[in-house]
């Protein structure tokens, strides 16, 4: 009885490694359809994210502004930065908003470097202005005239 128990386990192990082992065939693809888009990497990605962090509190995540509650209790109206008087300041007028502050918002200088805030400008004028080109720098006479 127990030779037929082992003769059976071994057959059987022999029946399961059998049915395992499949006959491979050579086969040629002929594979002829195109490779899927690729993904263009986004150039304003951090950019975006110093923005959402440091920005869209008061521009809102859309850079539409509008009233804002801050801690302190204070009321702020927020510009947008999609229309109106944004699309009317040259980049440097930008620059020196976001260094310096003023009009409630407060300074950058110390949180984010010199490149970060170039960078958040451009951000601001592709994402929230279409690329627009800025206003010409306004021609301001040299020290000593009127």
């Amino acid at each position: 009885m127990m030779v037929r128990s082992l003769v059976l386990s071994v057959v059987l192990l022999l029946v399961l490694s059998a049915a395992g082992c499949t006959a491979t065939t050579k086969t040629t693809s002929t594979n002829t359809s195109t490779p899927g888009p690729v993904a263009t990497p986004d150039a304003f990605a951090a950019s975006r994210a110093t923005f959402m962090k440091n920005c869209k509190e008061c521009h809102g995540g859309k850079g539409e502004g509008g009233p804002v509650k801050l801690e302190d209790g204070t009321k702020l109206k927020v510009p947008s930065l999609r229309e109106g008087h944004a699309l009317h300041h040259p980049d440097s007028d930008f620059l020196k908003q976001i260094t310096k502050g003023g009009d409630g918002m407060p300074a950058f200088k110390d949180k984010l470097k010199p490149e970060e805030i170039d960078d958040l400008v451009r951000f601001i004028r592709h994402e929230f202005q279409a690329d627009m080109n800025p206003p010409a720098e306004s021609a301001k006479p040299p020290k000593g005239t009127k």
